[in-house]
């Protein structure tokens, strides 16, 4: 149980190992991070009793921009028969759990063991719950079993309140036929990963303006109006008519980076190809000078050191809002329709 097991996008395996050593580090907990190039995976070997458990506690998930889930555990290794019996054997001291999630990793070898969870993910909850390891209900623990093989797993704990909200951290949304462009699942993720459900018709209605920075052909400006927003779309190229049909969208052409409102909106996006650096500042601007109240921005990353870039920014970002004396909540994520990317939210708190 002293091993953290993080899932993340193939290829960004070192940025896990840096981003976790980095919290450890500052929480003072012995270990070291190690990966394999595009196995969508790290492990934090702690190498002190409890720091694994310590580390998971300290850190919120939410706050992580490269894992897309995590556990605390250990990994066993199973026979071809009776799976289920030597699992139950390293339960035992395992406490009882709320609920229980079969993941694999982002691999084309994980997606060939997803018929395989699928099918054993029934016996096995029977099993757990005859034996008294499964009760299902909030506030205990989840179980996270993440095969590797059929005969390799991870078998990890993590609190359902500060882990990834899907399995895998990998969200089911269906891309709708509507839609100019597939780009439009990306704000759609970010609406479900930065902001509660619960607050979508307070924070997302209809009573409220956006502006799309770089908008053509109107993926994102989808996402506005989908939620009964009057949209500014700002790109020197066609918007789709069937968003014009709306009634909704206001095209303008125009630069994204020079662009400012008459009236200060709610919402601003901007999915706009450039340098990091270039994107945070329009960002902070557009916060900082009360231009919009939320934002999601993201921004595209160098080829190396895309962490400490990434979190450079960020810092900057966060003095600089300090500077003018405003209380911006931030937040990033490297979500799953991400590619070469992370997704900012920044929300300006107060008047």
């Amino acid at each position: 149980m002293n091993t953290l097991l993080l899932h993340c996008r193939p290829g960004f395996e070192n940025e896990v190992c840096s981003e976790i050593s980095e919290h450890a580090a500052n929480l003072q907990v012995a270990g070291y991070a190690k990966a394999k190039a595009s196995s969508a995976c790290a492990e934090f070997v702690c190498t002190e009793e409890g720091g694994a458990e310590r580390l998971m506690q300290a850190v919120r998930f939410k706050s992580l921009i490269f894992p897309r889930q995590w556990a605390r555990g250990v990994f066993i290794v199973l026979p071809e028969t009776d799976r289920i019996s030597v699992l139950l054997e390293h339960l035992q001291d395992f406490p009882v759990c709320g609920s229980v999630w079969l993941e694999v990793l982002d691999t084309n070898e994980g997606k060939e063991l997803s018929n395989f969870c699928k099918k054993f993910e029934v016996p096995l909850r029977k099993a757990l719950g005859k034996a008294g390891k499964l009760v299902e209900q909030s506030g205990k623990p989840r179980l996270l079993l993440t095969f590797k093989s059929g005969r390799e797993v991870f078998v990890g704990l993590a609190e359902a309140n500060n882990s990834a909200i899907w399995p895998m951290g990998i969200p089911r949304l269906k891309f709708p036929r509507e839609a100019p462009s597939r780009s439009t699942l990306k704000l759609e993720e970010a609406w479900h990963t930065f902001i509660p459900r619960e607050e979508w018709d307070e924070r997302l209605n209809g009573d409220m303006t956006g502006v799309d920075l770089g908008a053509a052909p109107g993926g994102w400006t989808y996402q506005l109006v989908k939620r009964g927003m009057l949209v500014t779309a700002i790109d020197n190229g066609p918007m789709a008519q069937s968003l014009m049909d709306t009634g909704l969208v206001q095209h303008l052409m125009a630069d994204g980076f020079t662009y400012k409102p008459r009236q200060p909106v709610d919402w601003m996006v901007c999915d706009i190809v450039e340098k990091p650096a270039r994107n945070a500042a329009l960002l902070e601007t557009w916060i900082g000078e009360g231009l919009c109240r939320e934002a999601v921005v993201n921004l595209k990353l160098p080829m190396k050191q895309r962490y400490a870039e990434v979190r450079k920014l960020l810092d900057r970002m966060e003095a600089g809002f300090a500077e003018r004396r405003i209380k911006v909540s931030i937040a990033c994520k490297q979500l799953y329709h991400d590619r070469e990317e992370v997704t900012c939210h920044l929300r300006r708190l107060g008047k």
